[in-house]
């Protein structure tokens, strides 16, 4: 019975860290986006378009980034 009460702090830390690291990539990501896009040549407001988008639609808006940017 102790043993059951031990783990379920070690599991709400888990997933405070998965979600927290999840926080972090997406920041990470979007930060790379706006910057690729800048170092690409675009203007600052379609940079900050790609930083938006990719904040607010994490898996989505990198997704369409990496299709729509120039090669």
């Amino acid at each position: 019975m102790m043993s059951a009460a031990i783990g379920v702090p070690f599991f709400v830390i888990f997933i405070f860290i998965i979600i927290f690291g999840g926080l972090i990539l997406n920041v990470i990501t979007s930060i790379w986006a706006y910057r690729d896009s800048l170092a690409r040549g675009n203007t600052k407001e379609y940079s900050l378009i790609v930083l938006v988008g990719t904040l607010f639609f994490p898996i989505i808006g990198i997704i369409v980034y990496l299709v729509i940017r120039n090669d």
